[in-house]
């Protein structure tokens, strides 16, 4: 009697590439023999990182497009520097990134201020697309907040 285990044709679709009738791009796909030697390339020049790029410990090396960034700093890059520590699959990496983001907005809203430029907090956190393309949402979103800041408050009352 067979193993379940190694009885592979008990699972639906399994093999289904041998044959190579049915393999989908068959009629489109032009096989010249280099599908295999894709991965045989010169490999062009890593780019030059002339500010802090905060990488994954899992992988070490810079990524080989690096683009413009901006690099971390003030609380929120404290943050996003401890987030990099752990690996991607804790929570100790998300987390932190999600709240280092919320703390980036009001480091900017804070550095605009000391400039004397006063943010339009209204326009920049995009409600007018909200009104006009998902209202119920806003809507939603505005009752939440509403009750949560009405609980907040009531129990600080109840303290004092």
């Amino acid at each position: 009697m067979k193993n379940e285990k190694t009885d592979y044709k008990n699972i639906p679709g399994w093999g289904m590439d041998i044959d190579p009738g049915n393999e989908p791009t068959y009629p489109m796909k032009n096989y010249t023999g280099d599908d295999h030697k894709r991965s045989v390339y010169e490999r062009s020049n890593q780019q030059h990182a002339d500010v802090e790029i905060l990488k994954s410990n899992e992988r070490p090396a810079l990524s080989a497009v690096l683009g413009n960034t901006v690099p971390p700093s003030g609380i929120s890059g404290m943050i996003r520097r401890y987030a990099f520590k752990h690996s991607e699959d804790r929570y100790r990496h998300w987390i932190p990134l999600i709240l280092a983001d919320r703390v980036n907005v009001v480091e900017g809203i804070i550095e605009d201020l000391s400039r004397g430029i006063i943010p339009n907090i209204f326009a920049e956190s995009g409600i007018r697309a909200a009104i006009r393309h998902n209202p119920k949402g806003l809507l939603k979103k505005v009752i939440i907040t509403s009750v949560v800041a009405g609980v907040i408050l009531y129990a600080l009352k109840k303290k004092k």
